[in-house]
């Protein structure tokens, strides 16, 4: 019985091994199958998915690229318009009617000797030396004035028509003495005594001088003793202009009492002035007469020369007064004015200089000019000053005849600014 128990396990163990090898097998070929064959429709259609989706990769690409290129092109054109925008930002254009009512003014810096001044502050003064003071030397009341303040006047020419008793009596006294002097000269002395012909010679030069002390001219007081026969004692007399000139001074009213000394009239010829300049005394050592001179009046510099020195300090102001004579063309130039005074003390090496106000402070802080490089556009420099004199900058850092703007640079600077931009030109 035992024996077909044992034969039985056997081949159910057999049965066991063979379905395992068998589903092993089963599972290899499953993973190698071919995939089920496509029709030719579901080919045609993954084939036209597949070039529509090539399409759309090359075309994303190609857009990439496009606005890759795109955005280089505007990176370009952002940078050329930067850098030729900052090109244009550091000139400044002007028509000429601009460059007119600015008075803006352009020369070719050239190296040229720059004199040594000093400066020093004056004050206008009259040309005492071509100053006349109008005075009664005796006590009259004005009848007529003939002239007014501001009048041009000749040398000779009627100012003010005087009365004066003290005059009166003294015509008179002339009148007689010339009558008696003409009949003792006519007789001779062979007729008169030597006493009478020369009391009667001195008793009319008496008479003739004292009218001439009072004020008459002589041309007056020989007409007066030529016409004696209708001239009359009245003590009127006219005071004439002693020179040519403008009245400065007429301070008095018809009708008024004068008395010898009372100034009537100031007369001066202002084609030249004076000025008092105030000079450190440490200084007067280089000062020498007849050393050129200028002054600054409402902008303008005009030259004269030193014409004296005076040799004692001002006790308030401890300062040595240089007198300083001016050309005065137009009249412009008045008594009273504050000047600023430059005496010239010598002259340097030849360098390139300009005015002061040529000379700018940029917005970063440096020194800069304003070139022209065509009629009408300016463009700023960065200088370098190497020393201020009076008036003027001395600079380096530009060459030798360039065309500078020399006047009216700070116009040219405010068109700049009114840019908005920062010039930085290093």
């Amino acid at each position: 019985m035992m024996k077909p128990n044992k034969h039985k396990s056997c081949l159910l163990l057999l049965a066991l091994v063979y379905g395992a090898a068998s589903f092993a097998a089963d599972d290899h070929d499953h993973d190698h199958d071919p995939a089920p064959a496509k029709t030719a429709e579901q080919t045609h259609d993954e084939a036209d998915e597949h070039d529509e989706h090539k399409d759309d990769d090359h075309a994303h690409e190609e857009a990439d690229g496009h606005d890759e290129h795109k955005d280089d092109e505007h990176d370009h054109d952002d940078a050329h318009k930067e850098d030729g925008g900052h090109e244009d930002e550091n000139k400044v254009h002007l028509n000429e009617e601009q460059r007119r009512s600015a008075g803006i003014v352009v020369e070719a810096l050239l190296p040229q000797p720059v004199a040594e001044e000093i400066e020093a502050p004056g004050e206008i003064r009259l040309n005492a030396y071509a100053t006349s003071q109008i005075t009664p030397r005796i006590e009259a009341q004005v009848v007529r004035r003939h002239v007014y303040l501001g009048d041009k006047v000749k040398k000779g020419q009627p100012l003010v028509l005087l009365s004066s008793a003290t005059m009166a009596e003294a015509q008179g006294t002339l009148l007689i003495a010339a009558k008696e002097w003409q009949r003792v000269k006519k007789l001779g002395k062979k007729v008169v005594s030597e006493q009478r012909y020369l009391e009667s010679r001195v008793a009319y030069q008496q008479a003739y001088s004292r009218l001439l002390a009072y004020g008459m001219t002589e041309t007056q007081t020989n007409q007066l003793v030529r016409n004696s026969a209708i001239s009359k004692a009245d003590g009127s007399f006219t005071l004439l202009s002693p020179q040519e000139g403008t009245v400065i001074k007429d301070d008095f009213i018809v009708g008024q009492m004068i008395h010898p000394g009372d100034l009537l009239f100031e007369i001066t010829d202002e084609s030249t002035i004076w000025v008092e300049a105030r000079v450190n005394p440490n200084a007067m050592r280089q000062v020498r007469i007849g050393s050129p001179v200028r002054i600054s009046y409402a902008g303008e510099w005009i030259s004269g020369k030193v014409i004296q020195i005076h040799h004692a300090l001002d006790e308030t102001t401890r300062t040595m007064a240089v007198r300083l004579e001016i050309p005065n063309p137009g009249d412009h130039l008045h008594p009273g004015q504050f000047v600023t005074a430059r005496i010239q003390v010598g002259s340097s090496s030849p360098v390139l200089s300009l005015p002061i106000d040529a000379v700018m402070r940029s917005p970063d802080g440096d020194w800069q000019v304003f070139v022209e490089n065509s009629p009408g556009e300016y463009e700023p420099k960065e200088v370098r000053i190497v020393r201020n004199i009076p008036g003027l900058a001395i600079i380096e850092g530009i060459a030798p005849g360039t065309r500078v703007v020399t006047r009216g640079a700070f116009f040219v600077q405010s068109e700049l600014a009114k840019s908005g931009f920062e010039v930085h030109n290093h």
